[in-house]
């Protein structure tokens, strides 16, 4: 016969206390209480923009167009490539000086607040 009733499952410890569900340790200090997504873009924003997330983005638009390049134009890998390498070299310093722009423009608004 199918057993009725559902087995419940122990949670106590060895010496017979039960500990309650979830964390059950330390609470949380305040600075690893978790942020609210306005808090974390907020922190994001505030950041100066860098070179290095420059390269990063125009490296992944750069393969992008690496690969529209070969399928969508029809270039060889060889023409592709090369046209990827230009994309990269235009796209680092624009990108860099269009995140500047919005960064001090972000800034000025801030302070007039």
């Amino acid at each position: 016969m199918a057993q009725t009733k559902r087995k419940r499952k122990h949670r106590g410890t060895p010496a017979g206390t039960i500990e309650a569900r979830g964390r059950t340790g330390r609470p949380p200090a305040s600075s690893e209480v978790k942020q609210t997504a306005a808090q974390r873009r907020q922190e994001r924003l505030d950041r100066p923009p860098t070179w290095r997330g420059s390269a990063n983005r125009a490296a992944i638009a750069a393969l992008i167009f690496f690969v529209i390049a070969i399928i969508a134009l029809g270039q060889p890998p060889g023409a592709a490539g090369v046209l990827a390498l230009l994309a990269f070299a235009m796209y680092v310093p624009s990108g860099y000086y269009m995140d500047k722009l919005i960064y001090q423009r972000r800034q000025k608004q801030k302070q007039k607040q």
